[in-house]
Parts: C-alpha cells; sequence; structure tokens
C-alpha cells in the first residue's frame, strides 16, 4: 500500500506563467519540469530553485500539447504536425521531423524510454524510435469522421506499465488497444457519454475521450472526459470517469461526477494501483482521486486553475500540474500508521 495520503494534499508551490500550460514532462529524480505552452514554445523550469525561471526553447509554430521526457531528450508535439527532439543537458534542438498531416494532440514516451507515441487529428497513432527519430510503426483504426460527418480527432494515448500495450482514445469516446511489438488491434471500448452531438442549436460536437490511463496490471483502462452537455457552447457538464475490463470489452467502474464540471484532461494511477489521480477543468479545475477496488471517490477539491497536464514523483507523494496561466505542486501527508490492538494485561 502507499505511504502517502491522497486526502491530506497540501498545496506546496504555485509559479504564474503566461498563457496556456499545456503537455508536460517531469525530469526524473528532481524538480525540473518540461512543458509546452499556446505561444508555441516548449519551457523548461526548475521549481527546486527559490525563485523558478523558465528557459524558452523556440521551434513550434502553433499550440505545444505535447511534451514527453525519454532519456537524454524531451520530444514535443504541436499545432504545427512536428515533433522536436530536444536535448535534456543543452536544451539544443537535436531533430525536427514532420510527423502527421494534421494538429498532434498528444506524446507520450514509453516505459524505459526507447519508443515515444504520438496522435494526431490525422486520426494516426505513430511510434517512434527515441534515439533515431525513426518511425517505427503507424497505427491506424480510428474512423476519419464522427458519425455526424465531421472530422473527428484523437485525443490521447497511453502505454501500459510494461511498455507492451498502447491506448489511443477519440472524440467520439473510441478506445482501442494495441499490441506495441506487433501494431495488431486487440481490442476496442466505447464510451459514448463522453460525446454530445447537438443537432439542432449548433450542428456542432463537444467532448470526447480526453485521457486515457492503463492499470498497473493493465487489466482495466482508465478514459476521462465529460458528461452529457445541453448548450455545446460550455463544458456545462460534470467531469465523468469510466473504466473497463478491455478483454472483456466490459465496462467494470462508472463515475458520473457529483460537483465539479468539465473536461478530465490528464490522469495517473499510483504505481500499486492504490488509487487513480484525474484533473481537469472547465473554466476552474479539479483534482481527484479514486479507489478503484473500493469503487469509491476518496478526495476530491479545487484546483488553482484549469489543469492540463500532470506527473508524480518516484514516492508518488508529490504531485505536479500544469494549466491556464499556471504550474502547481502538491504533497501528500504521510498515510497514518495502522492501529494498534490493545494488549490484554499481564
Amino acid at each position: 500500500m502507499s505511504n502517502s495520503d491522497p486526502t491530506q494534499l497540501k498545496l506546496v508551490k504555485k509559479v504564474d506563467r503566461p498563457g496556456v500550460c499545456f503537455g508536460m514532462a517531469r525530469v526524473p529524480g528532481g524538480e525540473r519540469l518540461f512543458y509546452g505552452a499556446s505561444d508555441a514554445r516548449v519551457y523548461d523550469i526548475d521549481l527546486a530553485a527559490e525563485k523558478p525561471d523558465a528557459h524558452e526553447l523556440a521551434g513550434h509554430a502553433g499550440y505545444v500539447l505535447g511534451v514527453a521526457q525519454a532519456g537524454a531528450f524531451v520530444i514535443s508535439g504541436a499545432y504545427d504536425g512536428r515533433l522536436i527532439w530536444w536535448n535534456v543537458a543543452t536544451r539544443e534542438v537535436v531533430r525536427t521531423v514532420d510527423a502527421h498531416a494534421k494538429w498532434i494532440r498528444g506524446v507520450v514516451a514509453a516505459p524505459g524510454g526507447k519508443l515515444v507515441a504520438s496522435v494526431a487529428d490525422d486520426m494516426l497513432c505513430k511510434l517512434w524510435d527515441v534515439e533515431t527519430g525513426q518511425l517505427v510503426r503507424t497505427l491506424a483504426g480510428h474512423d476519419r469522421l464522427t458519425p455526424q460527418h465531421y472530422p473527428s480527432m484523437l485525443f490521447a494515448c497511453a502505454f501500459s506499465a510494461d511498455g507492451q500495450l498502447i491506448a489511443t482514445a477519440d472524440k467520439v469516446g473510441r478506445v482501442i488497444i494495441w499490441e506495441v511489438d506487433s501494431g495488431n488491434r486487440l481490442a476496442a471500448v466505447e464510451a459514448p457519454l463522453l460525446y454530445t452531438w447537438d443537432a439542432k442549436q449548433r450542428r456542432h460536437s463537444i467532448g470526447g475521450a480526453r485521457s486515457v490511463a492503463f492499470s498497473p496490471d493493465a487489466k482495466l483502462v482508465a478514459v476521462g472526459g465529460t458528461g452529457q452537455i445541453n448548450n455545446v457552447d460550455h463544458l456545462e457538464a460534470l467531469a465523468r470517469l469510466e473504466l473497463f475490463d478491455w478483454r472483456g470489452g466490459q465496462r467494470t467502474h462508472e463515475f458520473p461526477g457529483e460537483k465539479f464540471k468539465g473536461l478530465v484532461e490528464c490522469m495517473a494511477w499510483h504505481p500499486a494501483g492504490d488509487w487513480l489521480v484525474t484533473a481537469g477543468g472547465d473554466h476552474e479545475g479539479f483534482i481527484k482521486f479514486f479507489d478503484i477496488t473500493g469503487n469509491k471517490l476518496l478526495h476530491q477539491e479545487k484546483a488553482p486553475m484549469h489543469v492540463h497536464s500532470l506527473a508524480l514523483n518516484e514516492a508518488a507523494d508529490t504531485l505536479y500540474l500544469a494549466g491556464h496561466g499556471k504550474i502547481a505542486v502538491y504533497e501528500f501527508k504521510p498515510a497514518p500508521p495502522p492501529a494498534q490492538e490493545a494488549k490484554p494485561p499481564a
């Protein structure tokens, strides 16, 4: 079990940043973060400094939504369809790849740091060799159009803890699970309540599967977004989380929400599976922790901003958040020791 108690969160640091902070990657072993922003830049910031100062890395030509750290590199993906490899030590550009024909929505590194995956609105997931930048495999299986014949979007992807699987999640709530080595499609699950189509007022859609994550044992896949919306001009529905036994094709858990509105933009599991943390928002932000084994919400609270990305440290007792105009750091108080049974008198 975890030695930290997520019900006892403490905000320990908050750093104001201009614009919107999107994808974020933490360099292991410290508090150094790389994040992508709405000004088409990547930033390197060390939160361990007394007065953290962000170093600007220029090279993209649009919103930088995806950032992943793998070995000696940070790889970023943006609306310009390009992936850029940055040297972690020097911040210099190592290579630039014209990776996708449309906006890149997410970039994640596989455990071990040998592969990185990118997903984009061309509805493709591409796997890349981290060291060489060569394309290893393209995963194609998501529909390019929604049921209403409008362009779809491929929002998110995630590797399993052993690196053998990858899940990809799209606008209509479809999640496909693939075998990494072969590229074979293994299964698909559907979360249609995450997608809203307004056929009368706006002829417009909103929502989608915005975040996805495997449980540590890879038996479950968690999918986050928002519920059904009456007015698609606003994120007025409650944040929604669903979990699936993807091999059996069955939904196992459903958390429709009862307090915070908006999108579940990001999530992470405790390495031992003790809990699942999600974050996101609408014009405000939230953090939620779930006990999946107990099928219950452990804790939820307001975040200082709409959150787009999160990261846990190795001990899973510190949470890093990036979002609208801010980076925030939370620590968990240690879990109380187990109660000791009273000994009978001698």
